[in-house]
């Protein structure tokens, strides 16, 4: 991924934001607070999430492509993770289904929202978007292969009643997409790095506007944003667990089903990288793109998994991981689609008009079921 010469005014605010996360965590944990204060921590949490992925981004510039995008990927997903287990200690009965949703919303949201934004500004103004196909069908075959272990497979199992698993089945389960992960991140940043580079199309890249000119991040820089980041995910874990009853209290107002909250959490965290990809799209950076999409997607769920799996152990907590059959049918179509836009290594706005439509379809299905 490319790095970008921040204006010094935003980089003093990205400085500033994890530190003032901590101290608003320090001033707010476990005390009541009246809906004004609340409003104003998610507010901070919020800024806390953007930070974090912003300081994630000059480490992933400083490493370069593909362990630029590979990095952003597994701190989005650290902090998909923090809300996700905050919340279910919080509340154990109620979000049994939590972590499959935020996993599925993420899914989502990075095959067809990321990929559909990113395919169309690239060819809105004409001509085609040109990528490494070996790399994207790798990514989206195991985004398969793990995803119907975790969310499909469930659905139909037996030996429990509902969609869930058995001990045995879970630890499979888990294990099964920690290890498909990890051997994806092997092939992607060692083994076949050439995959997830750019295609030979994409080597002189559009130039960027002198405002946003690209230069590479100092070595000092990236360290200071490492230790940022680790600060605000820290400050992010923390006022995750002091925000939710204002996150899930305000869904609830309007008439959203509990669903909606996970659709939220994959929002925020996933926003910013949205972002990213559609500056890379901009550059005819297709394949950094992609590679932002389906490393997230694989990361949600080769990460998320076995974490909540540990959880569910250590505090007997019952999870909810089978979708039901709208989602069973979104989820293949995503699959589906995917392949078909990714095998020929090049796309057109036909595709990401596509995705962009199941996308909206899902959105849709969330808020009127």
């Amino acid at each position: 991924m490319a790095g970008r010469e921040i204006p010094t005014r935003r980089r003093v605010w990205h400085v500033a934001v994890p530190i003032v996360a901590v101290i608003v965590l320090a001033l707010t944990w476990n005390r009541e607070l009246p809906t004004l204060t609340l409003v104003l921590t998610s507010l901070v949490l919020a800024l806390a999430i953007l930070s974090a992925v912003h300081h994630a981004e000059v480490v992933a510039a400083k490493v370069g492509e593909p362990f630029g995008s590979l990095t952003l990927a597994v701190a989005v997903t650290i902090i998909e993770v923090a809300l996700i287990v905050t919340l279910m200690t919080s509340d154990p009965l109620g979000t049994q289904t939590l972590a499959r949703d935020t996993i599925f919303a993420a899914l989502m949201i990075t095959c067809n929202g990321i990929v559909g934004i990113a395919l169309i500004t690239r060819t809105l103004r004409g001509g085609e978007a040109t990528f490494n196909a070996a790399g994207a069908v790798s990514g989206l075959s195991a985004i398969a292969a793990i995803s119907t272990f975790c969310l499909i497979l469930p659905t139909f199992t037996t030996s429990t009643a509902g969609p869930t698993l058995n001990p045995t089945q879970l630890a499979f389960a888990a294990l099964a997409a920690l290890t498909v992960y990890l051997v994806f991140v092997l092939v992607q940043t060692v083994r076949h790095r050439d995959y997830f580079l750019p295609d030979a199309d994409e080597a002189t890249p559009t130039p960027l506007p002198e405002s946003v000119h690209v230069v590479p991040p100092t070595g000092r820089t990236a360290l200071g944003s490492l230790i940022l980041l680790v600060i605000a995910l820290v400050a992010v874990v923390g006022l995750a667990k002091v925000s939710s009853p204002l996150i899930e209290a305000g869904l609830v107002n309007v008439g959203l089903p509990s669903a909606a909250v996970a659709v939220s959490i994959a929002l925020l965290v996933l926003l910013p990288e949205s972002i990213a990809a559609v500056r890379a799209a901009r550059r005819n950076r297709i394949q950094t793109s992609l590679n932002l999409a389906y490393g997230s997607a694989m990361a949600s769920i080769g990460l998320t998994i076995p974490t909540i799996a540990v959880i569910s152990w250590l505090f007997d907590y019952q999870l909810i991981l089978g979708l039901d059959a709208t989602a069973i049918v979104l989820l293949a179509a995503t699959l589906f689609t995917g392949l078909a836009t990714v095998l020929a290594g090049r796309a057109t706005v036909l595709q990401g008009s596509i995705h962009l439509s199941l996308l909206a379809g899902f959105l849709v299905l969330v808020a009127a079921p």
